[in-house]
């Protein structure tokens, strides 16, 4: 009973923790909100004029969550690298251009550092883009804008671990990272880019990129006036995918026969089975992608209504391949 009630006393307290780094969000929201937005808008002018890199730098939990940040930006369009405010002044400071903005990060807007960084960096006449809680901080003064976090009390029971104020700091940095994306315009394509391996690459290739099964290659397209065993015959050779295709006399198409549609009418209906014709036992207007959708498309489609096989069309609505479920797994975007 004591480990129970133990145990409950721990759950709760991470429902507290977890609490506490939200309303610290939610006061960030507020704050943003409701103060003047101008500095928010100055940062988001600096960093949309950047013409080289944003360099983002911070000590110790400010310099990991920088450095989250810095990837964000970089994931969306605009190059960015971390600096360590110390190895900054033992010719790390090279690594910075006139062309570049700097991204400081200190809670406190006093950390050591961090402030004498800010400080070279105002000697050098390079943009500087300051995060703290104090406006009247250090940091604030020597910087061209600075983003006000306000007073955060950390989930820490004795406020003193980083925890809220970071999880702040790294929400502001997501938040200026896709504001800055979407002034840019910057698309799927663009993030495409960025991405091309993993999950996220995968799923964003068009999906006739991918298709296995195409028109005019490995993949007959049937008229669907003719029986079930003339569609099975014309689909007899080669390596075949797992539906038949079949199309009106415009060739637009029409429906489609999967090979578990065949063995519920075999079943079914056993002696007769394969002279029916084929219009009578097909799925019409089945689900389908289009030419310009993409691998994400027919994951979506294929985890939603459990289709194993999606014609995909031109826009005149006729087949020009056929995704099957067998492609997705060997790419790894849905699992068997």
């Amino acid at each position: 009973m004591t480990t129970t009630k133990q145990s409950d006393t721990e759950v709760e307290f991470i429902v507290e923790a977890l609490l506490a780094e939200a309303e610290a969000i939610q006061r960030l929201c507020r704050r943003v909100a409701e103060d003047d937005r101008d500095d928010w808008r100055a940062a988001l002018d600096l960093l949309e004029k950047c013409e080289g890199h944003v360099v983002v730098s911070g000590m110790g939990k400010s310099g990991l969550v920088g450095a989250k940040i810095s990837a964000t930006l970089s994931s969306l369009g605009q190059p960015s690298n971390v600096l360590h405010p110390a190895e900054a002044v033992h010719g790390d400071l090279g690594r910075v251009g006139p062309k570049d903005v700097v991204l400081l990060l200190s809670f406190s807007g006093e950390t050591e550092e961090v402030v004498n960084l800010a400080a070279l960096l105002r000697a050098d006449g390079v943009a500087r883009i300051g995060i703290s809680s104090k406006p009247d901080s250090a940091l604030a003064r020597l910087c061209n804008v600075h983003l006000n976090l306000g007073d955060l009390t950390e989930a820490c029971p004795l406020n003193l671990a980083p925890t809220a104020s970071t999880t702040a700091m790294l929400a502001v940095g997501d938040a200026l990272a896709l504001a800055l994306s979407r002034r840019r315009n910057f698309d799927t394509d663009d993030f495409q880019r960025r991405h091309p391996g993993g999950l996220l690459g995968a799923g964003l290739r068009p999906i006739v990129d991918v298709l296995r099964f195409k028109v005019g290659r490995n993949l007959p397209v049937i008229r669907d006036n003719v029986t079930v065993r003339d569609a099975c015959d014309q689909t007899r050779t080669g390596r075949r995918p797992g539906a038949v295709v079949l199309v009106d006399d415009q060739g637009r198409l029409s429906g489609i026969f999967t090979d578990a549609d065949l063995r519920r009418l075999i079943l079914e209906d056993d002696a007769a089975a394969m002279q029916r014709p084929i219009a009578e036992v097909m799925t019409r207007r089945p689900e389908h992608l289009g030419v310009d959708d993409l691998v994400r498309d027919a994951v979506r489609l294929m985890r939603e209504n459990r289709h194993d096989e999606i014609p995909v069309l031109d826009p005149d609505g006729r087949p020009v391949g056929l995704v099957d479920v067998q492609d997705l797994i060997a790419m790894k975007v849905v699992s068997e």
